[in-house]
């Protein structure tokens, strides 16, 4: 199993500079090659491999006007010929999007680096091209030979650098309890963990959360009255300023949002279920909810389900996703009856046949704890 790990580099002023060239001929190869297998398609012909164009970028190294990219990696250019043609095989095989060009004010700086001459040891980062770069985290990187996929990215005035370690699945004694996770929007999360119910609020309920979320609203307020005074909406230098403050409160609130919720999904794994089930939620469905989209979407629910998915695999738990038209809000969890008329605003289930008052979360992680395939092929 592949673990990811994202650090932050310390770089020096002349390690940063190496680093903003790299990040500049990223973007020039990503363009040229894009812009030379567009124009040999225009001439009817086939369509090159990434090895084809590794070698049209050795003839293009050899002219005057382009050697200036002998002051960056080579192995990362040729990495650059092997993304862009895993994006033209999307395109092709399972029909994502064409590639596009990168443009210097939309794409973030970002690189591959060689994984064959990269190694972590005792708090520096050896990489090509920029010898040893001092780095800050808080993991324990695990001692390895191999990195798998290194790279490099700027964001909000910080270098990162994230690459794969091949581990082992951890093996752990599991109990005989069976999990049932019901994600909302009101609460992130009710559980069911045998007789225990367990909660994890909202977060962006939290005041840290709110406080951002007001004083983004009052920056995008001002960048919006500067570009009205403005009025040829060209960007001043108080519009940087202001949009770079914006900039940061995303990613704090991002942060926040994705710590709270490693911190949940850690918690539940770490109770060691022998087996825990979750709905197989239709999100992009729920998104279009223009009174909900927005609540929704700052829930990370999907991000939610990725991790407890990674994370009991990591401890040999077994995951399993309910059927998406599995009624475990509207059924019954002591009788098993359906409520058909149950709504939205029906906070406290109450069962119409025995009479049952529960929590209406709570009640569907029951069921989903109980969960099995012969039940779905009953309900079916």
């Amino acid at each position: 199993m592949i673990r990811s790990y994202k650090i932050r580099l310390l770089p020096t002023p002349e390690q940063e500079q190496l680093l903003w060239k790299h990040a500049g001929a990223a973007r020039f190869i990503w363009n040229w090659a894009l812009d030379y297998q567009q124009h040999w398609y225009e001439l009817g012909e086939r369509h090159l491999s990434a090895y084809d164009m590794i070698r049209n970028l050795t003839e293009l190294k050899r002219k005057e006007e382009f050697s200036w990219l002998k002051e960056v990696s080579a192995s990362m250019l040729q990495t650059i010929m092997l993304d862009l043609e895993q994006t033209y095989q999307g395109f092709f095989k399972r029909g994502n999007g064409y590639p596009k060009f990168k443009t210097k004010k939309r794409s973030s700086p970002k690189f591959p680096i060689c994984s064959n001459r990269f190694y972590i040891m005792e708090g520096v980062a050896q990489i090509q091209k920029l010898g040893k770069v001092k780095f800050q985290t808080n993991y324990t990187i695990p001692e390895t030979t191999k990195y798998i996929n290194p790279r490099i990215k700027y964001v909000n005035g910080k270098w990162l650098l994230a690459f794969g370690i091949e581990c082992e699945i951890q093996a752990h004694e599991l109990t005989d309890k069976t999990m049932g996770v019901d994600l909302g929007i009101k609460k992130l999360a009710v559980v069911s963990h045998g007789d225990e119910c367990i909660e994890f609020n909202n977060i962006n309920k939290s005041k840290r959360v709110r406080n951002l979320e007001h004083k983004l609203k009052h920056l995008q307020r001002n960048v919006s009255r500067k570009y009205r005074t403005n009025g040829n909406y060209k960007k001043t230098n108080a519009i940087v300023k202001l949009e770079t403050q914006i900039a940061e409160i995303y990613r704090k609130l991002s942060n926040i949002r994705k710590n709270y919720i490693h911190q949940t999904t850690h918690t539940l794994v770490e109770l060691l279920p022998k087996r825990v089930v979750m709905e197989d939620l239709n999100v992009a469905g729920m998104m279009k909810n223009r009174h909900l989209s927005k609540a929704i979407a700052n829930q990370c629910l999907s991000e939610f389900i990725r991790q407890m998915r990674y994370k009991c695999e990591w401890n040999g738990i077994e995951f399993v996703q309910a059927d998406r038209f599995y009624p475990s809000s509207k059924a019954c969890s002591e009788c098993g009856a359906i409520k058909k008329d149950l709504k939205l605003k029906d906070r406290i289930y109450v069962c119409n046949e025995c009479g049952l008052e529960i929590d209406r979360d709570y009640n569907a992680a029951i069921n989903l704890a109980r969960y099995t395939d012969k039940l779905k092929m009953a309900v079916a």
